[in-house]
């Protein structure tokens, strides 16, 4: 089993929609990305594959990116988490599962298996985290999005870096992820308000030097 705050460390989430930038097969861009990130020190990948551009109506060939990605992170020994889909997570046998707060409840996830897995829920609200913080189903909190992003085209209001801060001095001791427009100038910073890690999408994504801005961010988190 993983350990839940080493893993939060440099989250990349991502899937083939966040390779329209790129000429070619989005799938095999993303492959491509995904293994320079492994390689140059992410600690977790959670695949979304979601919205405009994605393989959602493709569940086939969704499907066999899913596991392509999943072979790749178990070769580098990092958590695989698929987001929101319950069905895709438990056909790939991944790690985790990441919901949001209009998705099924973490305890619903885990009465569908017997399988030990790894499930963060996102918040947006101080509500929000303490009712997940209380939560044993839930294994982490990812909190966001911090900063606006484009990433997302269902994005909730941005909370700012000092909301990790708040989290902490309510009593919210739960591993936290923060997501949503981090860049290497606030990774630092999430870091010393108390984030156990951060998620980005486009710091990798489109970076154009995979290795060099995952080890930059490395770099940041100390």
């Amino acid at each position: 089993m993983f350990d839940i705050k080493t893993m939060l460390t440099l989250y990349f989430v991502a899937g083939s929609q966040d390779c329209l930038h790129l000429a070619g097969d989005r799938a095999q861009h993303l492959l491509r990305i995904l293994q320079q990130a492994l390689e140059s020190g992410i600690t977790c990948f959670q695949f979304r594959d979601k919205g405009d551009g994605s393989l959602e109506r493709d569940r086939a060939a969704q499907k066999q990116l899913a596991l392509q990605c999943r072979d790749l992170c178990r070769r580098y020994r990092v958590p695989f988490i698929v987001n929101d889909d319950v069905e895709l997570a438990l056909a790939v046998a991944a790690d985790g599962i990441h919901v949001g707060q209009s998705d099924m409840q973490a305890a619903q996830i885990r009465a569908q298996t017997d399988r030990t897995l790894i499930v963060g829920l996102s918040v947006n609200t101080l509500e929000q985290a303490r009712r997940g913080a209380a939560s044993a189903d839930v294994d982490y909190l990812g909190v966001g999005p911090i900063f606006p992003t484009q990433s997302k085209a269902d994005q909730k209001p941005a909370v700012g870096s000092e909301f990790i801060a708040r989290l902490r001095e309510q009593g919210i001791t739960k591993p936290l992820v923060a997501i949503g427009g981090i860049t290497q100038e606030s990774a630092a910073q999430l870091a010393a308000f108390g984030a156990d890690g951060i998620a980005v999408i486009s710091a990798i994504t489109r970076a154009q030097d995979v290795p060099a801005a995952v080890k930059a961010l490395r770099r940041q988190l100390g």
